[in-house]
């Protein structure tokens, strides 16, 4: 079994670290364990006494998720890192398919198909498909898709760029690009909650990430079409 440790940045907005905990018995093989709390949500803090021990312990990181995922990375021993969101629905098979995604590819950025649950009060399904099209064709999975890299390629990425006002995770996988770090589909799915797009509206929300990431990746593309660097 691969020497893993996993990362868990939680946000400001975040409440509950119950349905995470409750998933960590699917974790028990990770070197070790890392939240991340920022401020605001350091009160959360509390929920974790119980589950803390040598293999699970927390930070606490200045405000901005790239901070809170490069300390998270920084801290930890293990030759490969797993960066999953707190609400990623993690099961024993996830664990089995990365090992062996890592296995047969160790020099990769390897990431999940991705499913969201239907409490996005639209059509979620869309959206999932719409980012596993993405990932497939033109090689750009998000963070949600349970980001794990070897400690020397994340080095050598630089970690999370933390000049980027949103999507560090998306200029990440750039990164990868620009470095020629391929990536590699675990060939499993990681189901994540859509309760974002219920608080904000499923359009709203859907056209507001389309904008975003199609901006932040057009000068990308630009330097692509310049030789720059290839995918």
């Amino acid at each position: 079994m691969l020497n893993i440790s996993v990362v868990i940045p939680v946000g400001p907005a975040e409440s509950d670290l119950g349905p995470m905990l409750n998933r960590l018995t699917y974790l028990r093989q990770a070197k070790e364990i890392v939240f991340v709390f920022c401020p605001g949500s350091e009160g959360l803090k509390s929920q974790l006494d119980p589950y803390l021990c040598d293999r699970v312990r927390y930070l606490v990181s200045e405000q901005g998720r790239a901070v809170q995922l490069n300390l998270g990375a920084d801290s930890c021993s293990g030759e490969f890192i797993w960066f999953l969101h707190l609400d990623s629905q993690v099961a024993n098979n996830h664990w089995q398919m990365l090992n062996q995604s890592l296995q047969r590819w160790p020099e990769r950025l390897h990431y999940f198909n991705l499913k969201f649950e239907a409490d996005g009060r639209g059509p979620m399904w869309l959206n999932s498909l719409g980012a596993n099209l993405r990932s497939k064709y033109l090689g750009l999975p998000f963070g949600d898709q349970g980001f794990c890299i070897s400690r020397n390629k994340f080095d050598l990425l630089g970690g999370y760029p933390i000049d980027a006002a949103y999507g560090e995770d998306h200029l990440f996988v750039w990164r990868a690009h620009q470095k020629r770090v391929r990536l590699a589909n675990t060939g499993s799915t990681l189901t994540t909650s859509a309760r974002k797009y219920s608080a904000v509206g499923w359009g709203r929300l859907t056209f507001k990430y389309q904008l975003y990431w199609i901006k932040q990746a057009l000068p990308q593309f630009w330097l692509l079409l310049k030789g720059k660097f290839s995918i």
